[in-house]
C-alpha cells in the first residue's frame, strides 16, 4: 500500500495537518525537473505521488520521473558507482529515548550492575572498540561508522561528567559505577577508535545533544572537542522526518527539527563534513517527505558540507510502531524508487545519492542506481540497527561482490573515501580484489 493510501487509514491521533495536496500539476513539475529549474515543495509532492489529484502511483508517470532522475545522475556524476570500505562499530544499545521506529535500543536499566533479568544488548568499553577497529583497519577499511544508543553514563568528556555528577536534576545521567560495563566518554571512544588515523564518521545530532546536556555549551563547542579527539565527519542520521508533527508521533523524546539543523550547521562551522538522511515509509505522507527535502537543501545552501544524501526505507517488522498497530508495512518498491529519484531531482546542491542495499536488498538496490542514485553504501562488516528492526539483507558486502554487481548493470565500480575526493576504479577481473584506500589497505580481500 502506498503512503498516500496508507495515510488515510492511520489512527485518528496520527491524522496530520500537512497533507499531500497541491495546486501544481504533475506535468508542470516534471517539465521543471527535466529542464533543471529548481523545484519547490509542491513540485516534489507531485513527483512523489505522480499526481496529488489521484490515489496510488501511476506507473507510466513514475517511469518518467525515474528517467529524468537517471539522466540528471549521469549529468552530475557520470557512470561511476562508488562505495567505501568501512566498519560499523556501534558502542552501545543502551538508550532511554523510546523512539517508536527503533528496535536497536535496549532499556538502559537492563545494563545496570544489579539487574537480574535478560539483556540481549551490548556496551563496549573504549578498549573493546579499539580492538574491533584495529582488526578492521588491518583488513583494509577506510572508515569506521559509529552510531549508538544514548547511554545515561555517556558524557562528552571528564569535564562534562563532573558537571552532570554535580547537577541537581538528572539530565538522564547515571555514573558509570551504576552499570556492569563503563562505556567511557564520547572523547574516550573516539580516541580509542582513532587507529592509524582511520576516518571516523560518528556523533549524530542526537548524540551531540546528549554530549552537551546539562551545560550551556553550544554545538560548536561540542563538535570542536570531538574533532580534537579524532572525529572526521558527522552522520546526518536522527533526522527521520524533519517535520515536527511527524517527530511528535514517532520520536517525541528526540530533538526537534530546528535543533537537528542547528547541530548540523555547527558541525559544518567546525569544519566537519556531514551526510544527510531521510527515514520514510512509516506514518508520514509525501508532503512531509517533500518538506524534509526542502530543509536539507536549505541546509546545504547554507553550509555546503553535505557529501551525500541517504534515503532510508523504514523497516517495520520488529518495531514499536508495528507492535502498536500504527503501521502495518513500510514503503512500497514504487515509493522507494520515487524517493531516490525525487531526491536526485530536488537536491540540486548535493552530488551524491546513496542506494542502501541493507534496506533495499541487492536486486532493488541495483535498481536504485538507475533511479538517480550513484553510491552503493559500504562494506559495513557489521550491521546491527537494521537487523534488529527485522531487515533481511545481510551485514557485509565484499569488494569483489561490489565490482561484480556494479559491472553487471554496465556501470563502473569505484572505491572511494568518505568525502568522495579520493577514488580508484576497481577491476572485477583482478586476481585479488580488495580495498586499497584505507591506512593499512593493500588490496587483499577484507575477509
Amino acid at each position: 500500500m502506498d503512503a498516500f493510501e496508507a495515510s488515510a487509514n492511520v489512527p485518528a491521533e496520527l491524522q496530520f495537518e500537512r497533507r499531500p495536496v497541491t495546486d501544481q500539476s504533475f506535468e508542470n513539475a516534471l517539465e521543471k525537473a527535466r529542464s533543471g529549474v529548481r523545484l519547490d515543495v509542491d513540485d516534489a509532492i507531485e513527483l512523489l505521488t505522480t499526481s496529488s489529484d489521484t490515489e496510488g502511483i501511476d506507473q507510466s508517470r513514475k517511469e518518467l520521473v525515474l528517467e529524468a532522475a537517471d539522466r540528471r545522475r549521469a549529468e552530475v556524476v557520470g557512470e561511476e558507482v562508488t562505495f567505501v570500505a568501512n566498519l560499523n562499530n556501534n558502542v552501545t544499545t543502551a538508550c532511554n529515548v523510546g523512539c517508536l521506529f527503533c528496535n536497536f535500543k535496549d532499556a538502559a536499566q537492563r545494563f545496570e550492575a544489579d539487574y537480574d533479568g535478560d539483556n540481549a544488548g551490548f556496551t563496549k568499553t573504549p578498549a573493546e572498540s579499539r580492538e574491533v577497529v584495529a582488526d578492521a583497519v588491518d583488513r583494509g577499511i577506510y572508515e569506521v561508522t559509529s552510531v549508538s544508543g544514548l547511554h545515561p553514563a555517556l558524557a562528552l568528556d571528564e569535564e562534562h561528567r563532573e558537571i552532570l555528577s554535580a547537577a541537581d536534576d538528572g539530565h538522564n545521567y547515571q555514573p558509570p559505577s551504576t552499570y556492569e560495563t563503563d562505556p567511557g566518554t564520547y572523547v574516550d571512544q573516539l580516541r580509542a577508535m582513532n587507529v592509524d588515523d582511520v576516518h571516523i564518521h560518528s556523533m549524530t545530532p542526537e548524540e551531540a545533544y546528549h554530549a552537551r546536556r546539562g551545560t550551556d555549551w553550544d554545538y560548536e563547542t561540542v563538535f570542536r572537542r570531538l574533532s580534537d579527539a579524532g572525529l572526521d565527519s558527522v552522520p546526518g542520521t536522527a533526522a527521520e522526518i524533519l517535520v515536527d508533527e511527524v517527530r511528535d508521533a514517532i520520536c517525541p523524546g528526540k530533538i526537534g527539527s530546528d535543533e537537528w539543523l542547528e547541530a548540523m550547521t555547527a558541525a559544518a562551522e567546525v569544519g566537519l563534513d556531514t551526510t544527510a538522511t531521510i527515514m520514510y515509509g512509516h506514518v508520514e505522507n509525501e508532503a512531509h517527505r517533500a518538506i524534509h527535502l526542502d530543509r536539507i537543501r536549505d541546509l546545504q545552501d547554507q553550509t555546503g558540507a553535505i557529501t551525500e544524501f541517504v534515503p532510508l526505507s523504514f523497516i517495520h517488522q520488529e518495531t514499536p510502531l508495528k507492535e502498536r498497530g500504527l503501521v502495518d508495512g513500510g514503503a512500497s518498491a514504487h515509493e522507494d524508487e520515487l524517493m531516490v529519484a525525487v531526491s536526485r531531482l530536488y537536491l540540486d546542491n548535493i552530488d551524491h545519492i546513496q542506494s542502501s542495499w541493507v534496506k533495499y536488498g541487492d536486486t532493488q538496490g541495483l535498481k536504485m542506481l538507475n533511479c538517480g542514485a550513484d553510491d552503493f553504501m559500504g562494506t559495513i562488516l557489521s550491521e546491527e540497527i537494521t537487523k534488529r528492526a527485522g531487515g533481511d539483507y545481510g551485514e557485509f558486502r565484499s569488494i569483489q561482490e561490489y565490482a561484480d554487481m556494479i559491472t553487471s548493470i554496465g556501470r563502473v565500480p569505484v572505491e572511494r573515501s568518505t568525502d568522495y575526493e579520493t577514488r580508484r576504479v576497481v577491476d572485477p577481473d583482478a586476481s585479488s580484489v580488495g580495498p586499497r584506500l584505507g591506512p593499512r589497505a593493500d588490496g587483499t580481500p577484507l575477509l
